[in-house]
């Protein structure tokens, strides 16, 4: 039987990483992108024996990579089965602190590529009847968080256009899946001012590739992994928007190492 193919975009570390590796031991062929081509490559020789890997470096914060990629996906002759917008980026601080590169690349990349891609590849799967995207999106989609207004905002994009377009796609055969993980020990958080005290709270990267892996096998709509994680969402559903965003901004406040 022909091996279905995942594209993972964002692939050269953290959840994409585990995700592609969680795809290579469950059957699948791959497709990897992302901008840093001596990380796919290492992580292509540590895949599966029997596993087709394509390493295809892209950088999607610009904006003629998605199409790039898709051309190149084009040129190679290669039939996506599960589409993983994995890729993303974010910034901590007042958003007036922040750069126009920075705002310009999280809208770029966190937006701006899911929809591209999506928009590419999903007349093929419609037209084989068969397909699956798994968008990674964040507990952030769900409350407005100060000192990371800008990247909750562009999760919040992430998975209203994943639930949305789950019921466009209904009888298609085609599932849409957001996964929405918290705090996860990846290179994207390492980087960001966080306390001690949120760094005990972090997930591990493989264990919310599984999560996800899972949740888009099964066609769910909305994962969320980690009960502390499923706990604050629900709490958050049934609340006052004053109250969340008061919450929101306490918790930032103690989560942000200040001055950074």
């Amino acid at each position: 039987m022909t091996r279905p193919t995942a594209l993972i975009t964002g692939a050269s570390a953290g959840i994409g990483y585990e995700l592609a590796r969680v795809f290579a031991d469950h059957g699948h062929d791959l497709v990897v992108t992302a901008r840093r081509e001596d990380k796919l490559g290492e992580l292509a020789a540590n895949l599966p024996k029997g596993c087709r890997v394509d390493v295809v470096p892209a950088d999607l914060g610009k904006s003629k990579g998605p199409a790039r990629l898709v051309a190149e996906l084009e040129r190679a002759g290669r039939e996506v089965d599960v589409l993983v917008n994995n890729a993303g980026m974010a910034a901590s601080g007042r958003f007036q602190d922040q750069t126009i590169e920075q705002v310009r690349g999280m809208v770029q990349l966190n937006m701006r590529a899911v929809v591209e891609l999506t928009h590419a590849l999903l007349p093929g799967m419609i037209e084989r009847g068969r397909g699956r995207i798994l968008n990674v999106a964040s507990v952030t989609a769900f409350q407005p968080v100060p000192s990371l207004s800008l990247y909750s905002a562009t999760k919040a994009f992430v998975l209203s256009f994943s639930e949305s377009l789950s019921e466009d796609l209904h009888g298609t055969g085609v599932t849409v899946t957001a996964l929405c993980p918290g705090l996860t020990r990846t290179d994207m958080v390492s980087e960001l001012p966080v306390q001690a005290v949120a760094e005990t709270f972090m997930a591990d990267a493989r264990e919310v590739a599984l999560a996800g892996y899972r949740a888009c096998m099964a066609g769910e709509v909305i994962r969320v992994p980690g009960v502390l994680n499923q706990a604050m969402v629900n709490w958050v559903q049934y609340q006052p928007r004053w109250l969340v965003r008061m919450f929101s901004g306490m918790l930032s406040r103690s989560a942000w190492r200040p001055g950074e």
